[in-house]
């Protein structure tokens, strides 16, 4: 679907009738840019705090749920049905979907629960006053990628050549990709950016990071199509027998070998209370942009024993999770 063609379409129905905007049960609109499966986890929790502070769907609130599973596709076809429903606040995820949405509604209010740069990526006009119908929880700052490749090298210190997966189209993904390279020269690692438009594009630059030697990969969490095939990458990092360190925890109980980065049921639990309060009156313009307050680091043990790596004591010791 063209651009042009799909805000016409959402614009027209976001001006369906305001007829039900008169009901008496407000109705939240959910979009996340994961698989059901993969994203289960995060709506569970959600769903779970947002009944807790009384929005209970079918009793006191409607519920619509879409997934965007990392297809721009899939997000356009979710946002037109969930315009059509006519929502009183929206729920989403990570970059594509929020500026989606903005281009279809600057009056609607957005909570996003995993946006990683919302003033550069034009969300937001400044973390602590967002103006506008948008604010919500940001993933992590960019200050996080030398710590991915520390951590890779920490895991697995003969590493020298390092694939960093991120969508190139993606602002943030491009500011965090030169964030990691900064801390390269001194860890005497060099890099081959992985772009991930495509599958095809994704196995054959894997494989060309696996052909280099001594190769590793840094999965940054920015790119959708990373998102659908989550799967199909932590198979061919085992394959090729490459450690990676992935920034969600959710690659790691499927057999990837390491992750680090923010609490994202905690990230969830916050976002149903920015729902709360904007359902009870406040202003998304008014809520802070919120960073997390917590991260986690997961290793699995099984991953590194096959992949031949003897994890560090000390690393062991500060994990919040390992999988043995």
């Amino acid at each position: 679907m063209r651009r042009r063609t799909f805000i016409a379409a959402i614009g027209g129905a976001a001006a369906w009738p305001l007829v039900a905007r008169a009901r008496e049960m407000p109705r939240i609109a959910v979009l996340l840019n994961f698989t059901e499966k993969s994203g289960q986890p995060l709506l569970s929790v959600f769903l779970q705090e947002i009944r807790r502070l009384g929005w209970i769907d079918g009793e006191t609130a409607r519920i619509d749920i879409r997934w965007g599973s990392g297809d721009p596709q899939h997000i356009r076809k979710g946002i037109a049905e969930l315009l059509a429903l006519a929502p009183d606040i929206i729920v989403t995820g990570s970059t594509p979907p929020t500026l989606m949405f903005l281009e279809a509604t600057r009056t609607i209010p957005i909570v996003f629960g995993g946006v990683v740069d919302p003033v550069g990526s034009g969300i937001v006009e400044s973390l602590s006053q967002p103006g506008g119908n948008v604010t919500g929880f940001t993933n992590y700052e960019y200050s996080i990628g030398p710590k991915w490749l520390e951590l890779l090298k920490e895991i697995a210190p003969s590493v020298r050549s390092v694939g960093i997966l991120r969508d190139p189209t993606n602002v943030a993904e491009i500011g965090m990709l030169g964030a990691i390279q900064t801390a390269g020269p001194q860890l005497g690692v060099e890099f081959r950016p992985v772009d991930t438009r495509t599958i095809t594009e994704i196995e054959h630059s894997i494989a060309a990071v696996a052909r280099s030697g001594y190769g590793g990969l840094i999965i940054t969490g920015g790119s959708g199509a990373a998102v659908t095939h989550r799967d199909r990458i932590i198979a061919l990092a085992a394959t090729l027998k490459l450690p990676a360190v992935y920034s969600d925890h959710g690659y790691i109980p499927e057999g990837g070998l390491m992750s680090y980065g923010p609490d994202r049921a905690d990230q969830y639990r916050r976002v149903a209370s920015y729902v709360d309060r904007i359902l009870k009156g406040e202003k998304p313009a008014d809520l802070p942009v919120q960073a997390p307050t917590r991260f986690l680091t997961a290793i699995n043990l099984k991953t590194a024993k096959a992949l031949g790596l003897d994890v560090p004591h000390s690393l062991l010791s500060r994990a919040d999770e390992v999988i043995e």
